[in-house]
């Protein structure tokens, strides 16, 4: 019998992950309706992660949190045993801003480390937490607040959250977060290599993505510089240029210079969730892809790293995308046996997003007729629609 594995991400704005799947699954069961197909939705560590961990069979818990801005927000996190998977960006993110409102200033990762504290004080002792599309610029302190920290100024008083306000961090107060999260394992899912500070750093390369102009960046900057000093001097040691202190405005900076965390590629962490291992044994051919195939995507995207495991088992890989800027040669050195896009069949992007998943069905059926059987492998899309 074919085995099939189908481990997409989502195509973002578009579809999940799980739809894309299950279209893909629905065009290959046209030509082939006997065909053994799994679909195993992946992510890279940002949205998305807790929905893979989902379909590998965690648990959902839903937990009330503190959005970027403060306002409470309703998040889950998915569980295992004694495993928790969390996602800095349905509490943190970006999408979480009131009325898409920036907040550079003033937003905060508190949320992310209210939820860390809802899982730990449910008997969770290992804690991988995906930080992807983070809404501020705090450096972790809010998280790390949430968790116990005290972060007290030069009076005495607690500073207010948000990035702007490390500047008046004096002393850090670390009794109660060691209290709480002592014996608690914690993996970073975190993609970027950035520093938390310099050019860069969280503020330089990321903030303007979250709203920052460049006196807000530079003030950012300067007041993370500050926030490194005092936790220098407070843990003994300096992370600040950790390869991943600059991730998610500074969150990767607090898990290991607080929390003692270890930062790893997202995908990686991922697959070892989904147990994609175990799911290659006897597959015939995987199938991956993302939303836009890119140069981001051969650096720890999630198609990349898919296609990297199955190339190791020595399994072909194909990629589905709404849309593919790679040639052919840097998809192939990346593992990929071809790779077919939406717009390549669909040139109107309004029909890619609003008809994705048929045109992925048709994609399904493409690659059922030409990567599956056993005759030679065609490298052209399916025809595009007639002129509408």
């Amino acid at each position: 019998m074919t085995r099939v594995l189908i481990a997409p991400d989502k195509f973002k704005g578009s579809m999940t992950a799980a739809q894309v799947g299950a279209a893909v699954a629905a065009g290959i069961r046209q030509v082939l309706p006997h065909a053994s197909i799994t679909v195993v939705p992946v992510a890279d560590g940002g949205d998305g992660t807790v929905a893979a961990a989902l379909a590998a069979g965690f648990e959902a818990i839903p937990v009330v949190a503190a959005g970027p801005t403060g306002e409470p927000v309703d998040t889950i996190y998915a569980r295992r045993d004694d495993l928790a998977v969390i996602e800095l960006a349905d509490v943190s993110g970006l999408l979480r801003l009131p009325s898409g409102k920036f907040a550079p200033m003033s937003a905060t990762s508190r949320g992310t480390g209210e939820v860390i504290a809802a899982a730990v004080g449910a008997g969770c002792r290992r804690i991988v937490l995906g930080i992807g599309g983070s809404a501020g610029t705090d450096g972790g302190a809010g998280l790390v607040r949430a968790l116990g920290a005290r972060l007290l100024d030069a009076d005495g008083a607690e500073i207010a959250d948000g990035g702007a306000a490390l500047t008046e961090v004096a002393t850090i107060d670390l009794t109660a977060l060691h209290k709480r999260m002592a014996d608690i394992d914690i993996t970073v899912a975190c993609d970027v290599d950035n520093p938390l500070t310099g050019p860069r750093g969280a503020a330089t390369v990321y903030g303007p993505q979250k709203g920052a102009d460049e006196t807000q960046v530079s003030a950012l900057d300067t007041a993370l510089t500050h926030w490194a000093d005092v936790v220098a001097t407070t843990t003994g040691a300096d992370r600040r240029d950790t390869a991943g202190a600059g991730a998610a405005g500074g969150v990767g900076f607090a898990a290991v210079a607080i929390l003692n965390g270890t930062l790893a590629p997202g995908i990686e962490l991922v697959l070892d969730l989904a147990g994609f291992a175990h799911h290659l044994t006897g597959t015939d051919l995987v199938v991956t892809g993302e939303g836009t195939l890119d140069a981001q995507t051969l650096h720890g995207k999630a198609p990349t790293g898919v296609a990297t495991a199955a190339q190791a088992a020595g399994i072909p890989v194909i990629a589905v995308c709404g849309r593919n800027t790679l040639p052919k040669t840097r998809l192939q050195s990346a593992g990929f046996t071809a790779a077919y896009s939406l717009s390549e069949i669909e040139p109107d992007i309004n029909r890619c997003f609003t008809e994705g998943e048929d045109l992925l069905k048709r994609l399904g059926t493409h690659i059922a007729e030409h990567h599956l059987p056993q005759t030679p492998i065609a490298t052209e899309p399916p025809a595009k629609h007639a002129t509408h």
